[in-house]
């Protein structure tokens, strides 16, 4: 989406700033960031709150201030894998439940844990996402509240990544528990706020802390190791992030039409998708639909893709973007799912976008309508 003319006055009115943040952000963004989880009953001190220059780097260090094994659901976003293994941390995929992704099954996440434990293993960590990249599903609370009493039975602590949480495609139609409000002791929240609030090109991400010693601990680690890796948040980035934070009446209402557009093109897509026989959960949030192509193998077959890195290729040079295929997600290279984006169904151009964003019905616009048939073509083509 084209950036808030608001936001981008704001960052430009702080583009003096040549000092960055001090590590884990300064006392402006972290209080914004308390205040926009205390609007969402996620309850805290500024303190509690730690920043940095993307999730990534945030990631990085939160599992570095945590000792043993990383588990995480299967498919997962595509950092998370690599971010542990660059730690030397073994990291562990649990399936997740057929209705959504994010969040593992809980008997599964049990036997995981038992297994690793037996091999040697030392799994304290389980990473997991309610609003879920790359599946952009939502997790319904009783399998949140299900699997966060088998981590926390079993001693884990969770890291929820809610960088999606306002991507809802219908809020009022749908339930989101984070699982800080079921173990408000036992799970660190992050966000990215390129997910809604921010545009991706300016890097920022913030972490809620649980408001207990052994938090304290790894807070402090955390710090060190943002630290250690130079990774501070831009001083005109900070500024932008923490207005941004504080959602005044024009953030809130980007962020409200972007999802209903997004809702829109998505379902779209969706139905190409299913048309040509394929499978796939329907989009409740994100810019993203996770498809699964195993039942037109045989056709795939005949045009030379019979894994996740060729279905990639194939479908990212008809398509005209990036359709990452199943494995940068964990999922196994011979399953032919992949990730498809539709934020390019909505223009090439911020004049499209922003007329996509303003139009009553963004469906009708030529160069989405034109999108849409071009993007169903390639699904249509592996009848």
């Amino acid at each position: 989406m084209p950036v808030l003319p608001e936001l981008a006055a704001v960052l430009a009115a702080a583009s003096a700033r040549t000092r960055p943040e001090p590590p884990g952000g300064g006392p402006v963004l972290r209080e914004a960031a308390r205040g926009y989880w205390d609007r969402r009953g996620l309850h805290g001190a500024a303190g509690g709150i730690a920043a940095a220059p993307g999730a990534q780097p945030l990631l990085l260090a939160l599992i570095g201030a945590h000792g043993g094994d990383v588990l995480m659901p299967r498919p997962c976003p595509a950092a998370w894998t690599p971010q542990a293994r660059l730690l030397g941390r073994p990291a562990y995929h649990v399936p997740t439940p057929a209705e959504c992704g994010g969040v593992p099954d809980p008997y599964a996440l049990l036997e995981t844990v038992r297994r690793v434990r037996a091999e040697g293993g030392r799994p304290k960590l389980l990473l997991l996402s309610v609003v879920d990249d790359p599946t952009a599903t939502v997790a319904p609370p009783e399998l949140v509240r299900e699997a966060c009493e088998a981590a926390v039975g079993e001693g884990l602590h969770i890291i929820s990544d809610e960088t999606w949480r306002d991507t809802v495609h219908r809020p009022r139609d749908t339930v989101l528990l984070s699982p800080a409000e079921m173990s408000p002791d036992d799970v660190t929240v992050i966000n990215d706020l390129s997910g809604a609030l921010v545009p991706a090109a300016w890097p920022v991400a913030v972490a809620r802390f649980p408001d207990t010693a052994r938090a304290a601990v790894r807070h402090a680690r955390t710090l060190d190791i943002l630290t250690a890796l130079g990774a501070l948040v831009a001083g005109p980035v900070a500024h932008a992030a923490a207005h941004a934070l504080g959602e005044p009446d024009s953030v809130r209402d980007r962020v409200r039409r972007a999802a209903a557009l997004q809702a829109e093109v998505a379902a779209a897509a969706h139905r190409a998708v299913l048309g040509s026989g394929a499978l796939a959960r329907p989009p409740q949030a994100g810019r993203h639909l996770y498809a699964d192509l195993g039942p037109l193998r045989s056709r795939l077959a005949d045009l030379g893709v019979t894994d996740s890195m060729e279905l990639e290729e194939y479908l990212t040079d008809r398509l005209g973007a990036p359709a990452p295929g199943g494995h940068r997600f964990g999922d196994e290279l011979g399953a032919l799912r992949v990730r498809l984006g539709t934020g390019p169904l909505l223009g090439n151009t911020p004049h499209q976008q922003t007329e996509a964003l303003a139009a009553a019905k963004p469906l009708e616009l030529a160069h989405v309508a034109r999108a849409l048939d071009d993007f169903a073509a390639v699904f249509r083509a592996l009848r």
